[in-house]
């Protein structure tokens, strides 16, 4: 297998690469930056030559490009050259509407779902060139009962990442859901990330931790995140 990119940010925490394959939870505080992260951490793995699927919960595909776009890159193009694949899960859940994307989920029941993953995904081979980043699982929770968006996730999800050889990138939301929902996440997960916002010297600063990852080494120390005119996230100097 050739040399896999370096995934931005998280990897420059780690001893070593993330393994493919690997789930990796974002825990993250509402208002920090986290959506940028994920497109700057995109925008990274694509200039390296990877490949992103970039699932779209909570925001809008046109945003999704539009931040790309501002990091340099030509989403259109590279949505064209199969580099890059956004998918929206965004329309149908909030607006209502039919989504024109390429790539659509029509329904977040996960009863849906859970059909749509066994006829479309089911056979597909590994593809560990992919990056695959879930902006926000936590919008699974607005249209099913907790216990049974949690059991699709783990049955379903995390197992194909796996399968399929993905570096997976979930992100959730912090401190919304039950105690349950993040024990049985974290325990199934291969790292556990931590974005949170602080107050020091009367302004707020991004942070960023790797709390927990199972197969490679990594340093826990929180790090501060600077914000680019470009959105693009990096670590203060």
């Amino acid at each position: 297998m050739p040399a896999l990119p370096k995934i931005p940010i998280i990897e420059d925490l780690t001893k070593g690469p993330i393994p493919p394959g690997s789930n990796v939870l974002i825990e993250f505080d509402p208002a920090c930056q986290w959506y940028n992260a994920s497109t700057t951490i995109a925008a990274g793995w694509l200039r390296s030559g990877g490949k992103v699927s970039y699932l779209a919960e909570a925001q809008p595909p046109d945003e999704v490009r539009e931040r790309l776009r501002m990091l340099g890159l030509e989403p259109e193009g590279l949505e064209k050259a199969d580099r890059l694949w956004i998918t929206d899960a965004f329309t149908a859940g909030v607006t209502g509407q039919k989504s024109k994307e390429r790539f659509v989920f029509e329904s977040l029941k996960v009863s849906d779902l859970s059909i749509w993953m066994g006829k479309e995904v089911s056979n597909e081979p590994p593809a560990p060139e992919f990056l695959n980043i879930q902006d926000n699982v936590s919008t699974l929770d607005r249209f099913n009962e907790e216990k049974n968006w949690v059991e699709f996730v783990l049955s379903r999800s995390l197992p194909t990442a796996k399968r399929r050889l993905l570096k997976n990138l979930i992100g959730i939301i912090a401190g919304i859901h039950s105690a349950l929902v993040y024990k049985r996440l974290e325990a199934a997960v291969d790292g556990i990330i931590d974005f949170k916002l602080e107050d020091r010297n009367n302004e707020t600063v991004n942070l960023i931790r790797i709390r927990s990852m199972k197969n490679v080494g990594f340093d826990s120390k929180w790090r501060v995140l600077k914000m680019a005119e470009n959105f693009e996230l990096a670590f203060e100097k």
